[in-house]
């Protein structure tokens, strides 16, 4: 499942952030902001009809990204 796909309100854990090419800036950005394996991530609210922007916290930080970007971010699922 990806950042984009996960339903409002509930928690994921980051898996790894995707590359889409060599080198990948967007994707480096996203692991300097603290996305990064086994941070913990939640998607609080999509824009309007449920589209770009999101919001988007990741430990104490709260984001707002386009959905495109929150596709790079690969989680699984929180036990408990």
């Amino acid at each position: 499942m990806t950042l984009s796909d996960l339903p409002a309100g509930i928690d994921a854990i980051v898996d790894f952030v995707q590359d889409r090419v060599p080198g990948d800036a967007i994707a480096r950005r996203l692991r300097d902001l603290g996305f990064v394996s086994g941070e913990v991530v939640r998607l609080l609210t999509r824009g309007p009809l449920g589209g770009d922007p999101l919001l988007v916290q990741v430990g104490f930080t709260r984001f707002a990204m386009r959905g495109a970007e929150a596709a790079r971010v690969q989680l699984r699922h929180r036990d408990g």
